[in-house]
This record gives C-alpha cells, sequence and structure tokens, in this order.
C-alpha cells in the first residue's frame, strides 16, 4: 500500500459508496429476503468478537438498546399520525 493508495481510498466518492451498498441490499433484499442480511451481521459479529472477546460489553449494548427504544418511539409515532382517533 501506497501514500497515494491511502490517500485515493480517503478522498473516495463516499456518498456513492453509501449510495452504491444501499442499493446492492435492497436489490438483495427484494431477491433473497432478510436471511442475507442477517447472515452478514453475523459473520461482522463473529470477526468483532475475534478481535475484541468483550463484544459487545454492557456499555454498547445499552446505548444500543437505547438506540433501538428511540427507533421504536419514532416508528409509534410515525405509525400514530396515519391512524384515526
Amino acid at each position: 500500500m501506497t501514500p497515494d493508495d491511502i490517500r485515493a481510498f480517503v478522498n473516495r466518492d463516499w456518498d456513492a459508496v453509501v449510495a452504491s451498498k444501499t442499493a446492492y441490499w435492497a436489490e438483495r433484499f427484494q431477491r433473497e429476503g432478510w436471511q442475507p442480511a442477517w447472515e452478514a451481521a453475523q459473520v461482522l459479529r463473529a470477526e468483532m468478537r475475534r478481535v475484541r472477546p468483550d463484544y459487545p460489553n454492557e456499555r454498547e449494548r445499552a446505548l444500543d438498546f437505547a438506540a433501538h427504544l428511540a427507533l421504536r418511539d419514532k416508528l409509534d409515532r410515525a405509525a400514530s399520525a396515519f391512524s384515526r382517533r
């Protein structure tokens, strides 16, 4: 790896990278369902545990749970905006 390789990586079009990954996973989900994403997540989790055996620690688990609760709250509020009362 050269300094030019590192510069090229740092200076790449990150918005295009995100868009490409989003399109890839959306298409794959439409074609194959949730299982490929689940399997990819399990591979990433196993690799993280190989690198850091305590992953996820209690703090990370608490932050993740809080993020899930916040998302649920947003989804509940969005859903109620479309319901009749």
